[in-house]
C-alpha cells in the first residue's frame, strides 16, 4: 500500500475525496487550519439561545444531480426546505429573485404572465446589442427602473466596485420568472441536514483509514513528508502568493440576539445604498423543525479579502485570470500533488458541484492509480482557465 496521503482541508472537497479513497484502502491525514471542520459550510449551536448558527453565512443544499443527493443522504437527514429570500428597498419588501407577484407589487399591476413578459421586455434597454458588462446586461433585459432598484446597490456593495467594472457573465441569464414561484432555486432537490453541515461531515469523515488533524496549517515542509497532496485551499496560498495574490471577496457579519422572531425569513436582501450591509440572515429559520424562544441575527457586509481574511467570492477580473495562468503553469510543474475545490481552481462553486467534482476526481485519481498508463489527474477542473 502506498505511504499516508496528505489532504489539505477539511470542507466537502477534502472530506468527500478522503473518503472515497479511504474505501479503496488508502490511509489519508485530513488537516485544517481552523478549529473545525466542514469550512466554510461549518454549523455549531450558540450557547445562549440553541440556535443553530450557520456559521460562514446561510448554506441550503439544492442540485438537480441524483447522485449527488443520494450520496449526501447517506450521511444526514436531510430536512426539505425552500429558501424564499425577499429584498427589502425604499419601496417596500418585494420576493426574490423578481416573479410576478415582484412584477406585480412593484409597479401597481395586475399583468398576467404574458402581459408581464411583454412589459418586462419593453423596459429592456434596445440600443445595447452586446452587453459588455454586468451593468449593461442588466439594463439590456431589465431596464433602469428594476436595476437601480434591485441590482446596483447590492452588486456594488458585494463586489466593492461598480457593477460596470463587472463582467456581463456573473447575470448569465433574466432573473425573472413569468409566475408566482419564489422558490430562490430551480434545483430538484432542496435541503439542509437535520443536524447541521458540521455534523454530516464528520460522518463521512468518519472511516478507520482516516485521521484528521485540525489547528493544522498548510507549510511548505510538509512537502517532503508526504509522497502525494491533495490541496483544497486557496491555489495562490499552496505557492506562498509568489505571483501576488489572487482577488476574492469576503464577508463578515455584524450578529445579535433578539427576542421572538426578528424579520420573519431565513434571508432578507438590502440592494440599496442607504444601508451598508447586503442582507440579514436569522438563522432559527433556517431550522423550522426546531423552536427557540430567541433568535439570533446576522447583519452581512463584504469587502476585499486581506491577508488574514477568509476568501468566500472568486473575482476573476482581468488581472486576477493573468495570475491564475502563471499559478497554473506551477501546478503543471508538480509531481505529486492534486487540487480540487473552488479555492484550489478559483472557481465559484455550489455545494452540489464541490461534491459531484471530488466524487468524479477520486475516481479519475484512483483509476490513474490502478494504471499509470493514464494521464495523471491534476485539477479537479483541468478546464480552470475557462
Amino acid at each position: 500500500m502506498d505511504p499516508l496521503k496528505l489532504i489539505v482541508g477539511a470542507g466537502f472537497s477534502g472530506a468527500v475525496l478522503a473518503r472515497e479513497i479511504a474505501e479503496a484502502g488508502y490511509q489519508c491525514l485530513v488537516i485544517d487550519k481552523r478549529d473545525h471542520i466542514a469550512g466554510n459550510c461549518h454549523t455549531a449551536r450558540e450557547s445562549g439561545t440553541g440556535v443553530m448558527e450557520h456559521v460562514y453565512g446561510p448554506h441550503i443544499f439544492n442540485t438537480s444531480n441524483e447522485a449527488v443527493w443520494t450520496y449526501v443522504k447517506k450521511f444526514c437527514v436531510m430536512e426539505p426546505f425552500i429558501n424564499r429570500v425577499k429584498a427589502s428597498t425604499p419601496r417596500g419588501v418585494f420576493s426574490m429573485p423578481i416573479n410576478l407577484m415582484t412584477i406585480n407589487q412593484f409597479f401597481g399591476k395586475r399583468f398576467s404572465p404574458a402581459e408581464a413578459r411583454k412589459f418586462i421586455s419593453s423596459l429592456g434597454d434596445a440600443s445595447i446589442k452586446e452587453p459588455a458588462n454586468f451593468e449593461e446586461q442588466a439594463l439590456k433585459y431589465l431596464g433602469r427602473e428594476i436595476y437601480n432598484e434591485f441590482f446596483y446597490g447590492y452588486s456594488k456593495k458585494q463586489w466593492g466596485c461598480e457593477p460596470k467594472e463587472l463582467p456581463a457573465s456573473i447575470l448569465k441569464r433574466l432573473p425573472v420568472r413569468f409566475n408566482y414561484d419564489d422558490n430562490y432555486y430551480n434545483s430538484r432537490y432542496q435541503g439542509i441536514p437535520q443536524e447541521g453541515y458540521s455534523m454530516m461531515v464528520e460522518r463521512i469523515l468518519d472511516h478507520p483509514n482516516i485521521e484528521i488533524k485540525l489547528n493544522t496549517a498548510w507549510v511548505t515542509a510538509m512537502r517532503d513528508a508526504f509522497s502525494e497532496i491533495f490541496f483544497t485551499g486557496p491555489l495562490d496560498e499552496f505557492y506562498g502568493h509568489r505571483h501576488g495574490r489572487l482577488g476574492y471577496r469576503t464577508v463578515f457579519w455584524e450578529k445579535r440576539t433578539e427576542k421572538g422572531d426578528f424579520q420573519g425569513n431565513a434571508v432578507i436582501n438590502y440592494p440599496g445604498m442607504e444601508v451598508p450591509f447586503t442582507r440579514i440572515i436569522e438563522h432559527k429559520h433556517l431550522a423550522p423543525w426546531e423552536t427557540h424562544e430567541q433568535t439570533r441575527v446576522f447583519s452581512e457586509f463584504s469587502k476585499d479579502t486581506g491577508a488574514g481574511d477568509i476568501p468566500y467570492y472568486p473575482k476573476r477580473l482581468a488581472d486576477d485570470m493573468l495570475l491564475l495562468e502563471s499559478y497554473v503553469e506551477d501546478a503543471q510543474a508538480d509531481n505529486n500533488v492534486f487540487f480540487l475545490g473552488r479555492l484550489a481552481t478559483y472557481r465559484y462553486m455550489d455545494m452540489d458541484d464541490v461534491i459531484a467534482e471530488a466524487l468524479e476526481f477520486a475516481k479519475r485519481y484512483l483509476r490513474w492509480k490502478a494504471n499509470q498508463s493514464l494521464t495523471k489527474p491534476l485539477f479537479a477542473d483541468e478546464e480552470v482557465l475557462d
